[in-house]
């Protein structure tokens, strides 16, 4: 089986069932595991390395209103690689190649032998019914299936620890930082999981963008900012940015995590995010996981 995986959560789902030594190519995304730097790249970006979310988000809109795909695909690279399954998604044409893009691709090929799975998680549900489609198209559906026992059973272990929690702190979620957009998808199911309450967003649904007024209006407990596709250190680097954007008025207790690694990647290490989730949430019954996770996260004053 020759494998290659267009988005970073479908390179991690690939390897946590075994088949790191079938992977022949990636997207120039894919980090996780380490040591796939021998992995040829198919992909590429249009929107390079800027200064700001700001300046990536005002990019990005205007390559989007240009009606130009914000990734490229590389067919000869593709063609060489010989895949016999491609994985893919069609959830978010900003975090990954799309899937017309791919499908377009593959034609280029003249294969009618590969085989694209396209992964569409909306919710935490989805992000297992994804692990078993792709465990099942690449051969390996018993180690689909062991995988998806061992991460099921550590999500039911955090939320029967969080059931002995006083209080079910109000949470936000900030998935963006200019403009500031509230995490959706699974964020809410993680929230509760975690033992607390959701502000904003219901699960399944898409990121809103909020103004500073709409953001007043909320009195959250509990804020954790993780920006899509930023490591702990990039945001860290627009704390002033951030604290601009919030609220004078709120009381929250505000953590920064790992966006690129956590939270947004709707693969195993979803069960990590949780667990810094309920580090921030419940400190007093999380110790182990705040000490586990303690690169991966940070609370700041002020």
């Amino acid at each position: 089986m020759r494998i290659a995986s267009l988005l970073p959560s479908a390179t991690e789902i690939v390897c946590a069932l075994g088949a790191r030594a079938e992977l022949v190519g990636r997207s120039h995304e894919c980090d996780f595991p380490p040591g796939l730097e021998d992995v040829p790249v198919l992909t590429s970006a249009r929107v390079g390395p800027l200064p700001s979310s700001r300046a990536i988000d005002a990019s990005v809109r205007s390559v989007l209103r240009d009606a130009l795909a914000i990734y490229d695909i590389d067919v000869e690279r593709l063609r060489a690689a010989r895949p016999d399954v491609i994985v893919t998604q069609d959830l978010c044409d900003v975090c990954a190649v799309s899937l017309h893009d791919v499908r377009a691709a593959v034609a280029r090929l003249a294969r009618q032998d590969v085989a694209i799975v396209n992964l569409h998680p909306m919710r935490l549900e989805d992000i297992w019914g994804d692990i078993a489609r792709a465990a099942d198209a690449i051969g390996r559906a018993a180690a689909g299936a062991r995988l998806l026992a061992g991460l099921r059973a550590r999500v039911a272990d955090v939320a029967h620890r969080a059931e002995m929690a006083r209080a079910r702190p109000r949470v936000v979620t900030i998935e963006w930082i200019a403009p500031v957009m509230i995490g959706g998808m699974w964020m809410p199911e993680l929230i509760a999981l975690a033992g607390g309450e959701a502000l904003v967003t219901r699960p399944g649904q898409h990121a809103p963008t909020l103004d500073r007024d709409a953001l007043a209006a909320l009195d959250p407990e509990v804020v954790l900012v993780k920006p899509c596709g930023f490591p702990l250190h990039r945001t860290v680097e627009e704390l002033d940015v951030l604290r601009e954007a919030l609220p004078r008025g709120w009381r929250a207790r505000v953590y920064l995590a790992d966006g690129n690694a956590f939270f947004n990647r709707p693969g195993p290490r979803i069960v990590e995010s949780l667990e810094i989730l309920a580090a921030c949430m419940h400190p007093e019954l999380f110790e182990d996981f705040a000490a586990m996770h303690a690169a991966s996260f940070r609370g700041i004053n002020g």
